[in-house]
């Protein structure tokens, strides 16, 4: 068994910014030549998350609008008390979702369900350069 650590370089407008990465994790899959294993996408960020979804208009908005509603920009956060850089509500959507995605792949592939998708999103409340730690562990 084999561990070879990647990474993925995204730009990003913040503000719940939803990116579709799944070709980019598959790419990085096939160009490493492993097989068969497991991978993980990790975000070394307090401020953005991983997850799955189906990517399309509908279910991105539905998403956004939740976040909205459980988590608003506007409320008083003690993190922007102390810090004062506004992002409270950024933090407390990350950790909602998590830092990592892990997905197994066999013959090369990733094994995703027909519509799921991995995403990236960045709660930030300001554009970022992400660089994110694709794992992949088997050979």
């Amino acid at each position: 068994m084999e561990i070879n650590n990647l990474s993925l370089k995204l730009a990003t407008s913040g503000n719940g910014d939803t990116i579709d990465i799944t070709n980019q994790v598959s790419e990085l899959l096939e160009e490493s030549g492993f097989q068969q294993g497991l991978l993980t996408v990790f975000t070394p960020s307090a401020t953005s998350a991983i997850t799955t979804i189906e990517y399309e208009p509908g279910c991105v908005s539905d998403l956004k609008r939740l976040f909205d509603e459980i988590v608003p920009v506007n409320r008083d956060y003690q993190h922007n008390l102390k810090w004062g850089d506004g992002n409270g509500h950024s933090h407390i959507r990350a950790a909602l979702l998590k830092a990592s995605f892990s997905v197994p792949f066999e013959a090369g592939h990733l094994l995703l369900g027909t519509w799921q998708h991995i995403v990236f999103l960045d709660f930030d409340n300001r554009p970022r350069k992400r660089n994110l730690v694709v794992q992949l562990i088997g050979g």
